[in-house]
């Protein structure tokens, strides 16, 4: 074993220990998949991942990241904090943006003040929900259908359906039945009330999965619903959502679009760093 520099970076959030936690190990040369796997098992969070040289000559690094059981080709709130993490450890972007080499392909980031953000990838599927998916939802919701104002595909590899409700209180008050859920995953989004401090209440459900009920501030969800609700002219092109209050936690993510990119950021904050043994 040798040991590896090594951080836990919250995202989403600029107070420690109230966003999304990741794991990112800085130097997983030598590593083998199976090491990844188990490590990322261990930690017992949502992600893990490994920085690695760049095998595109257009990237700053190349990072691999795991979820419990598997490999994802691409992952917000990773994408994030281990960006952050790559340079608080002294790491320099050769260009504009920092350019990260993943399972998806090159992923651009962008500093913007003391937040990072990255391009949102494509839909690879949109469109309204069929009226079977969406009475299943909105009985895994514990809602009636009345209650569900739009809704669509939000698929940007997780095939996320997404139904917007009438009120961030409505949201927050869901109470989904796992067992029905099970194997889907199901987001939520409401404009807040006035006097809130961002616009929309989010929230990412996906029981089943790694034995993960609830998202506590979930990327690929907020990146797909920016590209619907900005496309539908259901927000405007630059918008704050929340997400994770009904856990505790203060989760803030910043979309905005730019041309025709659309940035999904948040500002991330170092909790633990140090060494890891692998």
């Amino acid at each position: 074993m040798a040991q590896r520099p090594f951080q836990q970076v919250d995202v989403f959030t600029a107070v420690p220990y109230r966003g999304n936690p990741v794991a990112v190990v800085l130097d997983g040369r030598g590593l083998s998949d199976e090491a990844m796997q188990r490590f990322t098992d261990w930690t017992n969070l949502s992600e893990a991942t490994f920085v690695l040289p760049p095998g595109n000559p257009a990237a700053d690094y190349r990072l691999r990241i795991f979820c419990p059981g598997r490999e994802l080709p691409f992952a917000g709130h990773p994408t994030l904090g281990s960006c952050h993490a790559w340079l608080r450890a002294g790491g320099r972007p050769a260009g504009e943006f920092i350019v990260q080499e993943c399972g998806a392909g090159l992923v651009r980031i962008r500093r913007d003040g003391d937040r990072l953000a990255f391009a949102a990838p494509p839909l690879l599927r949109g469109g309204p929900l069929a009226e079977a998916d969406l009475d299943h939802v909105a009985r895994g919701l514990r809602i009636a259908r009345s209650d569900i104002v739009a809704h669509a595909w939000c698929d940007n590899g997780p095939p996320w359906r997404a139904v917007l409700l009438r009120s961030a209180e409505q949201v927050l008050a869901l109470q989904p039945d796992s067992a029905l859920l099970a194997g889907s995953f199901v987001g939520a989004v409401a404009p807040q009330g006035l006097g809130a401090d961002s616009d929309f209440e989010v929230r990412a459900f996906f029981p089943g999965h790694a034995g993960i009920a609830e998202d506590p501030v979930t990327g690929s969800l907020n990146a797909a619903l920016a590209q619907w609700l900005m496309g539908a002219g259901l927000a405007p092109a630059r918008y704050v959502a929340a997400q994770g209050t009904a856990l505790g936690r203060l989760g803030r993510v910043h979309a905005e679009r730019d041309g025709d990119t659309i940035w999904i950021g948040g500002a991330s904050v170092s909790c633990i760093a140090g060494e890891v043994a692998l």
